[in-house]
């Protein structure tokens, strides 16, 4: 890899994980020059750059690093693995937690402890780099999701019968409508 440039995208407003949208943009024009932009959806801030001319690696240096890449593909391809691995048990660890906090009314204390104590075990497997322990926890912690979902649906379900209990008839009163327009006619 070679850097050709870098910018920073700054005065983006603090939010949580997940909320911030990055429009990244490359246009390669006819004469190979690239145009890098990126912009905050939210503030309509945004940052670009050109890069122009070409590489300055002689043939032998291209050649060279095409080799390198060839060799080193299937070890590169591991880290890839590895690294989308990580990233999916960070994603699910933040989706669970905040699955509990949002719906900590409708669940009982007995599933959010199995639950929490899943997402724990996958914070645990997730700092070390047993990348087995991590796949192990996050098929742990998804079986718990489904745990997760019955009981926040099973409150719904109950909370729902509750508002369809029938009223006493004790405040019913009988009336009869007469339209006296119709009457006089």
């Amino acid at each position: 890899n070679k850097s050709l440039g870098n910018f920073e995208l700054t005065g983006i407003a603090p939010a949580p994980r997940g909320i911030p949208q990055i429009e990244v943009t490359f246009d390669i024009d006819a004469n190979g020059i690239v145009h890098v932009s990126a912009k905050d959806k939210g503030t309509n801030k945004e940052q670009s750059m050109t890069i122009t001319g070409g590489s300055s690696l002689s043939k032998e240096d291209i050649e060279r690093m095409v080799k390198d890449a060839e060799e080193h593909a299937a070890e590169d391809k591991k880290r890839r693995e590895e690294a989308d691995t990580r990233n999916q048990g960070e994603q699910l660890a933040y989706q669970i937690e905040k699955l509990i906090k949002d719906n900590d009314q409708k669940l009982s204390e007995e599933v959010k402890a199995e639950v929490q104590a899943d997402v724990d075990a996958l914070k645990t497997a997730l700092a070390g780099e047993d990348f087995d322990a991590i796949k192990a926890a996050i098929e742990k912690l998804s079986e718990s999701q489904t745990k997760l979902g019955e009981a926040i649906y099973a409150a719904a379900s109950q909370e729902a019968e509750a508002g369809e209990a029938p009223a006493s008839d004790e405040d019913v009163v009988d009336a009869e409508v007469v339209d006296e327009e119709e009457e006089k006619k």
